[in-house]
């Protein structure tokens, strides 16, 4: 079933949500960045190097999370159901959001919810939380992918 999906994905409107879908995600995690650090910033404190190495996340997380909004969406097509993977781009991208933002900020987020401790501070401008989410993308994909191809669709019965 998952050739199937893939190959829907040439499909113009499957083009069309992906590229949207890929400027959405990519403006999210660029503001990710800059609420963290700016560029400028970054190469100041760490080098270009981690620029770089955080604009690389950014677009192969984008791309990412475009194609399995588009695999999830090949899924409700085919079979009337969302697979369980698909919450994952939006769990990660959740995350960043958490732990992208300002330590201030993040500390006091917490404390209204009832957690009162937090990230204190953000090492190499937040990347290993930008690795681990870039982790849970992953673990997201697999998920999507083995239930593409295990589908269980329910047969009604004729009476």
């Amino acid at each position: 079933m998952f050739k199937t999906i893939l190959s829907m994905q040439k499909q113009k409107r499957f083009i069309i949500q992906g590229i949207i879908t890929f400027i959405v995600f990519i403006v999210l995690y660029f503001v990710l960045d800059n609420l963290n650090m700016s560029y400028p910033d970054m190469i100041k404190e760490y080098g270009l190097f981690l620029v770089i190495i955080n604009i690389f996340l950014n677009v192969f997380m984008s791309a990412l999370s475009a194609f399995m909004w588009n695999v999830s969406t090949g899924l409700v097509k085919l079979t009337g159901k969302e697979g369980k993977g698909s919450f994952v781009s939006g769990f990660a991208y959740l995350f960043g959001l958490l732990t992208y933002g300002c330590t201030p900020c993040v500390i006091a987020f917490f404390s209204i919810i009832g957690i009162t401790f937090s990230v204190a501070i953000l090492p190499l401008a937040g990347l290993p939380y930008k690795l681990l989410a870039l982790v849970l993308l992953g673990i997201g994909l697999v998920w999507l992918i083995y239930e593409a191809n295990h589908v269980k669709c329910k047969i009604k019965k004729e009476e």
